[in-house]
């Protein structure tokens, strides 16, 4: 199977804003955020769907998400809520989007995929969210 952008990201092959990792997951900013904060929660071992991950690697996926949740909400503050979305349609890596949101219009944002990603302002929010 060929790497995933997001296994290249996990193996430093390709930068990113990291959050987070462990020995089974890794989280780190998408650099096309729908919210400020937004955040992507990988496990380590690239599995295409999450149905296929095995019993221990969603359950560290999901502790993660949780941590990630919270931080988020601690960080950013009580009227936000922290969404969760798996769609996996995008990148052949299972992974959740934690989004910030203060409304459900936050959550169904679209993400702009046509403009560059804002570095200085993701480094920013790096340091912020960052365990």
């Amino acid at each position: 199977m060929e790497e995933s952008i997001f296994t290249k990201i996990i193996n430093e092959t390709i930068p990113s804003h990291k959050i987070f990792e462990d020995d089974r997951t890794f989280a780190f900013l998408d650099i096309h955020p729908v919210q400020p904060g937004h955040t992507l929660v990988v496990p380590k071992r690239q599995i295409n769907r999450l149905e296929e991950l095995t019993a221990e690697d969603y359950r560290a996926l999901m502790n993660t998400v949780r941590l990630v949740m919270h931080r988020v909400v601690a960080v950013l503050g009580q009227e936000y809520r922290a969404c969760l979305k798996a769609e996996g349609f995008d990148v052949p890596h299972a992974h959740v989007h934690v989004i910030p949101c203060r409304t459900a219009a936050d959550f169904w944002a679209k993400q702009r995929l046509d403009t560059e990603p804002d570095h200085e302002q993701l480094v920013a929010m790096a340091r912020q969210l960052a365990f």
